[in-house]
């Protein structure tokens, strides 16, 4: 048994507890933190997920995406579960009244989800020995021709939503809200360009920023004049010498130590930060800087489509994924990789994010399907795309699947949006397909995206349960997919963005980046599907060609049926 879970199940036992919760987020409730405690005692990988310790047994709740990859890093010592479809709360069975959980960690919402309301949950804090790293990168400003708006004009956006719903005090809880609202960005994550910091804005305009101040003390008055600076262990001070008021948190984000001592002070009138909704419609030059950062983006993933397909040479993942980063680093533009590279031959495709390692970096033969789901963070601009491919032959069997999955992708770009204006109804559109061959894949067909922030960032997306209405302006991606276990992957995955004409809304491609013909059954496709595949590649071609060599040219301009 892990040694680190050992020294948890010792920790339950003398604070004479049922239980443990630990997640996979960190006191920011960041997806990609550096902070992974969940690892520490599962031995799980990925990028969502929590688990329950008991005295005698483990359970380790994943959603779809990863439930075969839960099974292969954690299953000796733990009980998957799959979620929404499974919770802590159906386990009748066990004896859960005493169960302690780090309310640094937990919102009351996430906790609510989890137990419901008849556990008894305990605040007690473990300490996972984790060794911080300090660091002191300086945060730096986006200027107005990167972000498209001021600092000041998004405040003034804030303060009128406060007034109307009369609203003193917003909590900001989320750090890439806070990075949107002020145009900073920073480096505490690994693949997101974020520093961690939260925020609090009075109806007045005044603002009060809990961050480190050794990377952000240079900034001061450049950001805004009436902002006040804050290290993280002020929160309580500030908190007691402002007015009892009315005061908005969110209730994703704001944990439970936090809204407790929130709730001492401040009437707490609602729960959902309106910067969500504000951050995720993209103005005209964020849309401008996204666009260029996928034509250089797209320029990498043609050339090593390219070089994947004439290759003669034995290649494994790990070469595949060093090959991808050295075309990316080709642009000047670029910065690192958006998320850790997907690179799955053969059956590795078959696990949703698969990440390689030592163990499971398998050699690619000929034959092999290899899907590649991986993304950059440029100046100025966040990508996200996903390309499966072959360089031998695949069966009609496989092309069947591909194709019914392609159909699904372009169905997303041809829909009607006066129709189809959540991504509910769009993700229906998109399965179709493959449900009328009894076939489906465990994930969302899409996700919201940030202006070189996250690489998932809400509250849109284009999955089952999503409700949002798709606005102008909105970053999405497009995604369908089938999963074989223990043969193959495939994903079809661009990122697109709401436009619209005379008030009539439509989907534009941000990547351009050819699909490979060759997975593809063409007498499964309709006239439209066909012209949509045409339209597409010709608009590639013109994009990227005079950034490509002869041979890579004369490739992609053969992929124009």
């Amino acid at each position: 048994m892990i040694k680190s879970l050992i020294k948890l199940k010792k920790f339950i036992s003398n604070n004479d507890l049922d239980g443990y919760i630990v997640p996979k987020n960190d006191d920011f409730f960041t997806e990609y933190s550096e902070t992974n405690n969940l690892y520490k005692i599962s031995n799980f990988s990925g990028s969502a997920g929590f688990a329950i310790i008991l005295k005698n047994k483990n359970y380790l709740f994943v959603d779809g995406r990863y439930t075969l990859q839960a099974k292969k890093e954690a299953g000796k010592n733990f009980t998957i579960f799959e979620i929404p479809y499974f919770w802590p709360k159906n386990l009748a069975n066990i004896n859960l009244y005493n169960i302690g959980f780090d309310p640094r960690l937990f919102t009351e919402n996430i906790l609510i989800k989890y137990f419901g309301r008849g556990i008894n949950l305990r605040p007690i804090k473990y300490d996972f020995e984790n060794i911080k790293k300090i660091k002191n990168d300086k945060v730096y400003l986006l200027n107005k021709t990167i972000s498209g708006e001021t600092t000041s004009k998004k405040i003034n956006k804030i303060k009128k939503l406060l007034y109307n719903r009369k609203i003193n005090y917003l909590y900001v809880s989320a750090s890439e809200n806070v990075n949107w609202l002020l145009n900073i960005r920073g480096k505490d994550l690994p693949n997101s360009p974020l520093v961690n910091c939260k925020l609090i804005i009075s109806d007045k305009g005044k603002l009060y920023l809990f961050v480190n101040k050794k990377k952000i003390n240079y900034l001061k008055k450049k950001i805004i004049n009436n902002i006040q600076f804050c290290n993280s262990n002020d929160f309580f001070e500030i908190i007691y010498n402002l007015k009892k008021k009315k005061l908005c948190i969110d209730k994703n984000t704001c944990s439970v130590y936090e809204q407790q001592i929130l709730s001492s002070k401040f009437e707490i009138s609602e729960n959902i930060d309106p910067i969500y909704l504000l951050k995720s419609i993209k103005n005209k030059t964020e849309i401008k800087n996204t666009i260029k950062a996928h034509i250089e983006d797209g320029v990498a993933l043609t050339k090593f489509l390219y070089w994947f397909k004439m290759n003669k040479k034995k290649i494994d993942e790990k070469k595949v994924e060093k090959k991808l980063e050295y075309f990316r680093k080709k642009s000047k533009n670029y910065l690192y990789p958006s998320f850790d590279t997907i690179a799955g031959s053969g059956p590795n495709g078959a696990v949703i994010h698969y990440r390689s390692s030592k163990k499971t970096n398998r050699e690619i033969n000929k034959n092999d399907v290899l899907l590649v789901d991986s993304g950059g963070q440029y100046k100025w601009g966040t990508t996200d795309v996903t390309r499966t491919t072959c360089a031998g032959n695949v069966s009609i069997k496989f092309k069947n699947n591909f194709t019914r999955v392609l159909k699904g992708h372009i169905a997303v770009m041809m829909c009607n949006l006066k129709t189809k204006f959540n991504g509910h109804l769009i993700d229906k559109l998109a399965r179709k397909f493959l449900k009328k061959a009894g076939l489906d894949y465990s994930h969302g067909t899409g996700h919201g995206v940030g202006f070189f922030l996250n690489v998932h960032e809400g509250p849109q997306s284009i999955a089952k349960n999503n409700k949002i209405e798709l606005k102008k302006g909105m970053f999405l991606s497009n995604e369908p997919g089938y999963y074989l276990k223990d043969k193959y992957g495939i994903r079809i995955e661009n990122l697109i963005y709401l436009d619209n004409i005379k008030n009539n809304l439509f989907f534009r491609n941000l990547t351009y980046a050819p699909i490979d013909i060759d997975m593809i059954n063409f007498k499964m496709l309709t006239k439209k599907e066909r012209k949509y595949l045409f339209d597409y590649h010709l608009e590639v071609y013109s994009k990227i060609s005079k950034y490509l060599n002869k041979a890579e040219k004369r490739w992609l301009i053969n992929l124009i049926k």
